[in-house]
């Protein structure tokens, strides 16, 4: 089982990667673009838009990158105070709910991204870039990879319960 959450975390980790650039090049980006506008009185729409076209990765490829290295929000004032197999019983039912809402957007998000496709959509804007169908590839895409971490938690938190239990593990020992 670890392995296979280890292939699946490992795409997670590409992915992310790609969000991360995504993100250093939209710095980039952006500081091009207000140098451009300030100094030279030069604002290209495409340089504009491309803007757009890097949030989306950032976004949609980020969500599932942050769930893996735990940099969602999470409330743990009762977490906390679980034994380790009621803690993976919270994880198993996060899981189950990640892997349905995944699943569910990505599969909704198919047919709105094979229309946009169909249409090869550009930009309304003259001057605009003409990939949008490109941008709309990732909201299937990013929610397909939730659900992959969904699978990869789901599965981690079924080895917790599975794992033996310690004898001081999960309650007070009182005397």
């Amino acid at each position: 089982m670890l392995r296979i959450i280890n292939f699946l975390e490992a795409i997670i980790e590409r992915l992310g990667i790609v969000a991360r650039y995504s993100l250093l090049a939209l710095v980039l980006l952006v500081a091009s673009n207000v140098l451009l506008r300030y100094f030279f009185s030069i604002s290209p729409v495409p340089l504009q838009e491309l803007e757009w076209h890097l949030i989306s990765p950032i976004a949609l490829l980020g969500i599932s990158y942050a769930l893996k290295h735990r940099a969602d929000v999470r409330v743990d004032v009762f977490y906390d105070r679980f034994s380790a197999k009621g803690r993976c019983l919270v994880d198993l039912l996060g899981a189950v709910m990640t892997i349905a809402i995944g699943a569910a957007i990505a599969w909704l998000g198919l047919a709105y991204t094979e229309q946009s496709w169909q249409l090869m959509e550009g930009s309304p804007d003259p001057g605009g870039l003409p990939y949008r169908y490109l941008l709309k590839a990732f909201i299937p895409l990013g929610f397909a990879a939730l659900a992959i971490q969904g699978v990869a938690d789901c599965l981690r938190a079924l080895m917790g319960l599975m794992a033996p239990t310690k004898p001081s593990e999960g309650h007070e020992v009182r005397s």
